[in-house]
């Protein structure tokens, strides 16, 4: 049975040995590798199995009445300028604290681009978000924050988190 989502401060590695002792494992953790943080507390770590809901919880998703709506362009507006990569799809409520960030799965406002499109199965908006995620999940880290994942060949079903674990133990020295 999968986990909730959980959020947690853990100030120190030996915090987080304890917590993932006492909770996890879990598939996916994540935290900032930027300060200050954005969307989350300073020494806040998000645990999912599942990496849609960890990253809707980032989002604050729910809390924000996030959903993607369709969000076509109207032809006759021509003193708008529109990048050629965006498409008519949009986050509604996405967040301002993002609006510096650079993704290629979405600008500043929330509008998605071709590579979102590009990598869904259809132009449904399940599939059209099921993409976002998968992109967002794979661009998470440069974008400020730190997800540690499974290592297919060290740890196929958990997040490996034994080298984050050792640099963190090493800079608290």
């Amino acid at each position: 049975m999968t986990k909730p989502v959980q959020r947690k401060i853990l100030s120190e590695s030996r915090d987080f040995k304890l917590f993932w002792q006492k909770q996890g494992p879990f598939r996916y953790a994540l935290t900032s590798s930027e300060y200050p943080t954005v969307l989350l507390a300073l020494d806040e770590w998000i645990f999912s199995d599942d990496l849609k809901s960890l990253l809707k919880a980032l989002m604050e998703w729910d809390e924000r009445k996030m959903k993607l709506v369709p969000a076509p362009f109207n032809p006759r507006k021509t003193n708008i300028l529109k990048p050629p990569e965006l498409t008519p799809w949009k986050i509604l409520n996405f967040p301002k604290e993002w609006e510096m960030a650079v993704c290629s799965a979405f600008t500043p406002v929330g509008y998605l681009t071709e590579q979102v499109t590009g990598a869904s199965r259809s132009n449904e908006a399940a599939d059209i978000e099921e993409a976002f995620f998968d992109l967002l999940g794979g661009q998470i880290n440069t974008i400020g924050y730190e997800l540690l994942s499974p290592e297919p060949l060290l740890s196929p079903d958990v997040a490996y988190v034994d080298e984050y674990l050792k640099e963190w133990a090493a800079d608290e020295e």
